[in-house]
């Protein structure tokens, strides 16, 4: 084999497996872990064995397609339990978590999903995620900041707001996330001060 076509071939390989993530991602997020690799295979426009070949498990592939979104979650959170300021390392938690799952809509339904102990990379790191969250939660409201009655559910009912979010293009669901997460921001502090919101977006069926 040449090395042209060697290259050529590997080439191949990383398009298909790009394309199976993405029609996962999708798949998954709209269907559940219900959707079958055969269907996911179809609309990737590849066969079964190649989904297999990359992904040995249902559940492999699954824990690959929201892996990104899972670090960069992660990541949000460590970065707000480092700030000097609880309270504001709480609201910088909830901007990063909801802005980015406005431009990928998937993850929340992945996150707050009820998902069997095989998808084991997913749900270890998820579970690691909402340790660290409860732990910033804690925090907070030790620092004044958060209401007492805040609980981990009021996270996961913002970020299931956020993700039926409807706009014309990711720059104004973007948008909309941030003013839905500055208005979520004023409802979790413990001594609710008024202050200027984002700027409102047009959104469908908006009543003008």
């Amino acid at each position: 084999m040449t090395a042209e076509v060697s290259q050529q071939l590997r080439s191949d390989a990383r398009d298909n497996r790009a394309r199976i993530l993405a029609v996962a991602r999708a798949a998954f997020a709209a269907e559940g872990l219900d959707v079958p690799i055969r269907e996911i295979a179809r609309r990737a426009q590849v066969g079964p064995a190649t989904v297999y070949r990359h992904f040995p498990t249902k559940e492999a592939l699954f824990s690959a397609a929201f892996a990104e979104s899972m670090a960069t979650c992660s990541a949000s959170i460590e970065e707000g339990l480092a700030a000097a300021d609880p309270w504001r390392g709480f609201c910088q938690v909830i901007e990063k978590l909801m802005e980015a799952n406005a431009l990928d809509q998937g993850f929340s339904r992945a996150f707050t999903s009820r998902l069997p102990p095989a998808v084991d990379y997913f749900t270890a790191d998820r579970d690691r995620a909402l340790r660290l969250l409860v732990v910033l939660v804690r925090r907070a409201k030790e620092a004044g900041g958060l209401r007492a009655d805040f609980v981990l559910e009021d996270m996961i009912l913002a970020m299931m707001a956020n993700d039926g979010i409807r706009a014309e293009s990711p720059e104004m669901r973007v948008a909309a996330s941030r003013r839905l997460a500055a208005l979520m921001i004023q409802s979790f502090r413990a001594d609710p001060v008024p202050e200027p919101l984002p700027p409102a977006v047009r959104l469908p069926l908006s009543a003008r």
